[in-house]
């Protein structure tokens, strides 16, 4: 993992929730991802198939059936 993060895909994302879970090889099983964690302006979320840019930590326990959290997420722009 670079200074630029992971790239993934949004796999889900619970706008009534305010969570969901990005795929990359990084994360076998996707990444749980909560809106607090999202780097943009105004009302944070993310949509199925979106590119995103994140980091991440695996705690050692499972954050809501997911072994690996996010901790930064921003849209790619690239």
């Amino acid at each position: 993992m670079g200074m630029d993060g992971t790239a993934g895909v949004v796999r889900s994302y619970d706008l009534d929730e305010g969570w969901g879970v990005i795929d990359a090889p990084e994360v076998p099983g996707g990444c749980f991802v909560l809106w607090a964690h999202i780097q943009m302006p105004g009302y944070r979320s993310l949509s199925p198939g979106q590119s995103v840019r994140f980091t991440f930590e695996t705690p050692g326990r499972r954050q809501d059936g997911y072994d690996h959290r996010a901790t930064r997420v921003w849209p790619d722009v690239a």
